[in-house]
């Protein structure tokens, strides 16, 4: 597994989401690292990481991710998610509460997913993506979420370097099943049964917990819009919530400075 490690002291873990790698940080951890351990890895499969036969499924996942902070001994933790970066860092809390000290998140997976709540501009996409046959061809062959999605979901126009970039890690059909694959590991109404089930264990847990929690959020927002933001002001204990403006998914893409700036102010009051 490839990763950014920089800066001292006690660590802050940086997981990305779909089709990102953690080159979707890079403006955000100068901020933080004046303070901490700064540590992005990329996904299995995914970024500048192996790309080995897997299913890709989130249980193929989250044993990496599990044994990466295990091989670094990463103690006193404080995670920092985005998309399904937040579903993996989600259940590493649940299941490791012990060595985690405050969460970040933003356009995460906090509560299980229904098609009425769905952002509508992704709704048809997400449920064509999720047809057999046809979701392969669409992401597999066409490329369409890190040509069309990707881009689409930001509020400013990505640089050509950026998206040959973004997209570098999947030359070929093949190397797309990892991005294929977590559209279909959203539980939306239930399905999958596995996947319902785990988030709504960790969705459980987080509010249960007191640990620091930090949202930020944007207008209009994609997985994480208005309703959601007052839905975790109300129900997530010792909740800082940001507002950062305008944004709808890659919030990490549209304002990195204050996100990053926030967030190491955060860091440090966790002292």
């Amino acid at each position: 597994m490839h990763y950014i490690d920089e800066g001292e002291g006690d660590p802050v873990l940086f997981l990305h989401g779909n089709p990102t790698s953690s080159y979707l940080w890079r403006n955000i951890i100068p901020h933080v690292a004046q303070h901490r351990r700064c540590i992005a890895p990329d996904l299995i499969g995914m970024g500048k990481s192996d790309k080995p036969k897997l299913a890709y499924r989130f249980a193929d996942h989250y044993p990496f991710i599990e044994g990466f902070v295990r091989a670094l001994d990463l103690k006193n933790l404080t995670l920092a998610l985005h998309d399904w970066g937040s579903g993996l860092g989600f259940h590493y809390f649940a299941t490791h509460t012990e060595n985690v000290r405050g969460i970040a998140f933003m356009e995460a997976l906090v509560r299980p997913a229904s098609w009425s709540a769905f952002p509508k501009d992704f709704r048809m996409g997400f449920k064509l993506m999720r047809t057999p046959g046809l979701g392969w061809f669409m992401v597999s062959v066409m490329n369409v979420f890190v040509k069309k999605i990707l881009p689409s979901a930001t509020v400013r126009q990505l640089s050509s370097e950026e998206r040959r970039i973004y997209a570098a890690p999947f030359p070929t059909v093949g190397s797309r099943k990892p991005v294929r694959q977590w559209p279909c590991e959203i539980p939306i109404d239930g399905e999958p049964g596995d996947m319902h089930r785990l988030i709504s264990e960790y969705s459980k847990k987080l509010q249960e917990s007191t640990v620091p929690k930090m949202l930020f959020y944007a207008h209009p927002g994609g997985i994480i819009n208005a309703e959601t933001v007052a839905w975790c002001k109300e129900v997530l204990p010792n909740l800082k919530a940001v507002d950062i403006g305008n944004g709808i998914h890659y919030l990490q893409e549209d304002n990195p400075h204050l996100i990053g700036r926030e967030l190491a102010t955060w860091i440090a009051e966790l002292d």
